[in-house]
């Protein structure tokens, strides 16, 4: 089915932080989720695998291993079951995700013992002040609907020391790279993402988020305004994606 005139502006003000954004990024998560393992690997070409590992790697669990970990924007618990599976954890993932069933996708992939799908809004989460070890995100914060309201939401759940990774897209700053892929993420990702998911909007709104994001620099600048400490970034595969980590400071936590 065609995209229409009304989808494209939907997907458009959305992806912009309009109001509509918490419903419309709900509503088009639940809708793809029977797709989007498939679709995330395909579109990505298997690199998405790559870059989880990399941002599991700088969560520094090792410190903790028996520890409590949470999964924000879970989707379908790709990196809460990774996580799980490293050799020596001991500990337990929270994995929490406003879309159920993006988190119902994802059933099975881990054992319930290590890993607890939990339906949470990223601005309210149903966890405890200073209790995980340590948080991380992959492709969600950028979906948010209000940002910094998110980043002192983890902020408050993690305990002192504890370390906030964010993996997400980026946009390039070489001019070749960025032509190429500004051509692939508007031209033939939304053709081929609508045709397997059968959706007409949910792939003309990925670019468009990843256009309103906060580029690198800013990002962190964001994650230091919401109370992180030794903030660094890297980027990943030429700037397409790239891994923030920061720290709750040890000192002057409430």
């Amino acid at each position: 089915m065609p995209t229409t005139h009304t989808d494209a502006t939907e997907a458009r003000a959305a992806a912009a932080g309009a109001p509509v954004k918490r419903s419309y990024v709900q509503r088009i998560f639940s809708e793809i989720a029977p797709r989007y393992d498939l679709l995330n690997h395909l579109l990505s070409v298997g690199i998405d695998k790559m870059w989880r590992r990399q941002a599991i790697a700088r969560l520094g669990w090792e410190r903790r291993p028996q520890g409590w970990y949470l999964d924000l924007c879970a989707g379908t618990l790709d990196v809460g079951a990774a996580l799980s599976r490293r050799r020596g954890f001991g500990g337990h993932v929270v994995a929490a995700d406003f879309a159920e069933p993006m988190l119902r996708a994802g059933k099975g992939k881990a054992s319930p013992a290590v890993l607890s799908p939990v339906v949470g809004d990223a601005l309210a989460l149903p966890i405890a002040d200073h209790s995980c070890d340590g948080a991380i995100v992959a492709f969600g914060i950028r979906n948010v609907q209000d940002l910094d309201a998110g980043l002192r939401e983890v902020l408050r759940v993690l305990s002192p020391g504890s370390r906030f990774v964010i993996l997400d897209l980026s946009t390039p700053r070489s001019p070749l790279v960025r032509t190429l892929y500004r051509f692939y993420f508007h031209r033939v990702l939304p053709v081929i993402g609508g045709l397997i998911s059968g959706h007409r909007t949910a792939y003309h709104y990925l670019p468009e988020s990843v256009a309103n994001f906060p580029e690198t620099m800013a990002l962190a600048a964001r994650m230091r305004a919401a109370g992180f400490a030794n903030v660094e970034f890297k980027t990943l595969s030429f700037g397409i994606a790239a891994m923030h980590a920061g720290e709750k400071p040890t000192t002057g936590v409430r």
